[in-house]
């Protein structure tokens, strides 16, 4: 009886343990609640929350899919708000209580970026898991605690630039072992740059700081001052600092008269002059070239003798505000400095004209070959935020990242300046014909190719986690070659910048076909569909018509490469003019698989990035052993007893036109 008595006592409890684990996880609110509840503590303009997060009212911020459904949530995973961005919202008065998000155990990311936030930096502690956090340019101000970041041991990237932070670099950001960059550029901060800091090198940014020393390549700290100066050395440093003084006062009034005398001087010759012109070069082309010096015009256009001349050379700029916005901005450091009209100077070619704009190649009289391409449909953003957004596009380092050199802004148009790659895009190689000058690339190369524009999109994936479509514009036309052939990306992350109705139209991302079922909206796989229609577009040679119309990609790359692999023979589906590929078509099939995998219409069942990534990488150039048999045989469906099941799975073979 008495253990039985025990035994119920045990159960007893132990019902009640549940009913309290239960009734703790029933008590924890949603997310939908947690958000809400943190949108309550917002003041926008009107003393309010934002009137731009009233869709919180309904449903949730995540649908069933992951697709981000609320504004400022731009992704979700698991049914999670993972990237919460909240700029430019207009938001006002002391920052929110970051607190409140600390139910979101899936967040990483959260930027209140590009508001008007004041007082002090709000308490990041409760908030441990994030890996980027984005404060830039609002109103914060005052003294950091030192240790106020020692709780985000994954932090990866801190933007507190832009604002009026004082006093000492607090020590904890460097807290993280992952910390790759941190941008502290334009406030008011002091002192000597933390040693944990310094091994970021150019991912540190403090420039705009005038009272900070210690950076690498920047102003070394003064020593420390002596222990205890006496009286009568401080005296004898007064006299020294005196005369001094006196010396440069005398040297300032020689200085003077001899200015005076010079511009009277001037004055007297004036008249020998006057009513006396001269033209550098004389020719009335060398007349314009100097107005354009003297007034730099926005608008490039070819001219008759080959360079690149103002398409109103003659108009007179309209004061300084033209003149300042008429000025290259660099956005990378280190970079060689050099004004618009060097480039205006140089001889140019033009390489073509995209979707976007024309593009020219520009030859720098004393400096490297550099293109220039215009963008004209660039209105999505207003000034302050472009010029942003270039900054964290300046940020970024990879070698399958063409980077961005400079740029220009105009309300008309925006120039975008890169470096220049001896061999051309992608798709002049492989749909070039006698118009290309480089041969027919072989498997290896195109092997190669594929996992540098796979790498290069991984990591814009990781840097760019606040955008739905890190890319967005991905085609063979935008992957360039340098004279090793290793891929380059360009036009990446261009969505936030581009007017969405051009978006809309031309971009890649926006042709998947998802896009047709969620109101013209990307999501985070269209860039990895574009992914898939390139690495098919590799393999066969074939141009993507996808390109050229909305959606439905089943209709024509990606359809035609299912049709022949069920109905035909696999090897009729690659590029007849590849070389290399003897002892590789196992290795041809898995990434055709990969293609297929990509580009999967349903979004559901489409590879993630991820997965796709890791498969590329698996690839060699040869095969190994007998795994070009299984890899073969477990391409076509189950029980395939096609001609193109039997040739896929026999080793030793290869096609006709392999070499």
């Amino acid at each position: 009886m008495a253990m039985a008595g025990a035994a119920g006592r045990l159960l007893l409890l132990a019902a009640a343990a549940a009913l309290v684990a239960l009734a703790a996880a029933q008590s924890q609110p949603s997310e939908t609640q947690v958000l809400q509840k943190f949108r309550s503590t917002l003041r926008g303009p009107d003393g309010g929350p934002p009137g731009q997060l009233r869709q919180w009212d309904t449903g949730a911020p995540c649908d069933a899919d992951n697709t981000p459904r609320w504004a400022g949530v731009r992704l979700c995973a698991k049914g999670r708000v993972v990237v919460l961005q909240l700029e430019v919202l207009g938001l006002r008065g002391p920052a929110p209580d970051l607190s409140l998000l600390a139910p979101l155990v899936g967040l990483r990311s959260l930027s209140l970026a590009q508001n008007s936030l004041t007082g002090a930096l709000p308490d990041v502690s409760a908030l441990p898991a994030l890996k980027f956090l984005y404060l830039f340019q609002n109103a914060f101000s005052g003294e950091i605690p030192d240790g106020a970041f020692a709780k985000l041991r994954a932090l990866q990237k801190l933007d507190l630039s832009r604002n009026g932070f004082s006093g000492p670099i607090p020590s904890s950001i460097a807290t993280s072992g992952k910390l790759r960059d941190v941008n502290l550029a334009n406030n008011n901060f002091s002192g000597p740059v933390p040693d944990g800091l310094r091994r970021l090198g150019a991912g540190l940014h403090v420039q705009g700081n005038k009272l900070v020393c210690g950076v690498p390549g920047g102003p070394a700290c003064p020593p420390s001052p002596s222990p205890s100066p006496s009286s009568s050395s401080s005296s004898g440093s007064m006299k020294v600092l005196m005369t001094i003084a006196i010396v440069v006062v005398a040297i300032g009034a020689l200085l003077a008269v001899a200015g005076v005398f010079a511009a009277i001087q001037a004055r007297r010759n004036a008249p020998r002059y006057a009513g006396h012109t001269e033209t550098l070069g004389g020719s009335p082309d060398a007349a314009a070239k100097v107005k354009v010096i003297s007034a730099p015009a926005v608008k490039i256009e070819q001219g008759d003798g080959g360079a690149m001349t103002p398409a109103a050379a003659g108009k007179r700029g309209s004061g300084r505000r033209e003149e300042h916005h008429g000025k290259l901005v660099f956005v990378q450091e280190g970079r060689a400095r050099f004004e618009l009209e060097d480039l205006l100077r140089a001889s140019a070619e033009v390489l073509g004209s995209g979707n976007f704009g024309a593009s020219y190649k520009a030859t720098l009289l004393d400096g490297p070959a550099l293109v220039v391409k215009r963008f004209k449909e660039m209105n999505g953003a207003g000034r302050e935020d472009f010029a942003e957004h270039m900054r964290r596009l300046g940020r970024l380092v990879h070698p399958n990242l063409l980077p961005v050199v400079a740029y220009l802004y105009k309300k008309e148009e925006k120039l975008l300046v890169t470096d220049y790659m001896p061999n051309g895009s992608l798709a002049h190689v492989l749909h070039g014909g006698a118009r290309s000058s480089l041969p027919p690339l072989d498997w290896p190369k195109r092997l190669k190719i594929i996992k540098g524009v796979a790498r290069g999109l991984a990591y814009l994936y990781d840097e760019l986690p606040m955008l739905t479509v890190p890319h967005g514009h991905l085609k063979s036309s935008n992957v360039l070659l340098d004279a090793s052939f290793e891929p380059v990306l360009t036009d990446y992350a261009l969505a936030p910048v581009v007017t969405p109705q051009h978006a809309a139209q031309v971009m890649v991302a926006y042709k998947s076909p998802e896009c047709a079922a969620q109101g013209g909206r990307p999501g985070r796989k269209s860039d990895v569909w574009s992914l898939g229609i390139l690495v098919l577009e590799v393999l066969t040679g074939k141009f993507p018509a996808n390109y050229l119309r909305q959606g439905r990609a089943g209709t024509d790359l990606a359809g035609w490469v299912h049709s022949v692999v069920r109905e035909e023979w696999t090897g009729e589906v690659f590029d007849r003019d590849m070389r290399g590929t003897r002892g590789a078509e196992g290795e041809m099939v898995k990434l055709l698989k990969v293609g297929l995998g990509c580009c999967e219409p349903d979004v559901d069942r489409r590879w993630g990035l991820e997965e796709a990534l890791a498969r590329v990488e698996e690839l060699r150039e040869r095969d190994g052993g007998d795994d070009s048999i299984s890899t073969a045989s477990s391409f076509v469906s189950d029980g395939d007893t096609t001609p193109a099941a039997a040739a896929a799975a026999r080793p030793g073979e290869t096609p006709s036109h392999s070499a």
